[in-house]
């Protein structure tokens, strides 16, 4: 397990250890409070993918890692966040695809970590099944935040867990959409928080009172 934390810190990615081993023991203690597979939503190439990961290998659960994998917003040439090195040469766009594969090879997870490619609300209006766990960090913008929050936590089982990531409160230290999103959820009623570490918030859903 050393070995596989260690990999993830070594990965390209914007979560540190300490917030990647929170959601890691999040997911934990997911699997004890309800039955369900796992989703996160935002995979890049695969740094918060080998945390969950880990844990689902722990509790012989399941995680769907969805992306588009052509990059966020913040991603694109001419942002801050922007790695030229995961450009499709061919192509001209931004391909996290190839290097989430070779990190999930690495860290031996493929037997209970399946990729999902294609744009979120697509995947949630066609899913079915209650998840123990859902993980948010896609897009940051308004638009994208919004949408994987209202189209993915109906999914979450009574008791499972709602990780959200980038959560600042001083508008200064990061975009305001994730932050509202988790306000949002808390004032619903159906959320209560159990933790935080860093930019990470973790809830647990208590009633299925959602607005």
């Amino acid at each position: 397990m050393k070995e596989l934390f260690e990999l993830a810190t070594q990965t390209k990615g914007f979560m540190p250890h300490e917030e990647g081993m929170a959601l890691y023991q999040a997911a934990i203690d997911a699997s004890n409070y309800c039955a369900g597979p796992m989703v996160e939503i935002g995979a890049y190439c695969g740094k918060s993918t080998i945390y969950i990961g880990a844990a689902c290998d722990q509790v012989n659960s399941v995680l769907f890692s969805v992306d588009h994998h052509r990059g966020s917003e913040e991603n694109q040439s001419g942002w801050e966040h922007h790695d030229p090195e995961l450009v499709n040469p061919l192509t001209g766009r931004m391909d996290t695809l190839p290097t989430w594969r070779e990190t999930i090879e690495s860290a031996k997870l493929e037997h209970c970590v399946i990729a999902i490619v294609g744009e979120s609300i697509t995947v949630a209006r066609n899913w079915s099944t209650p998840l123990s766990f859902l993980f948010i960090d896609g897009g940051h913008g308004e638009d994208p935040a919004w949408s994987d929050y209202r189209n993915w936590t109906p999914h979450i089982a009574l008791n499972g867990i709602l990780a959200i990531h980038d959560v600042f409160e001083n508008s200064k230290d990061g975009g305001r959409p994730p932050y509202e999103i988790y306000v949002d959820a808390l004032k619903s009623g159906s959320y209560q928080e159990i933790s935080t570490q860093g930019s990470l918030r973790i809830l647990k859903k208590t009633s299925h009172t959602e607005r």
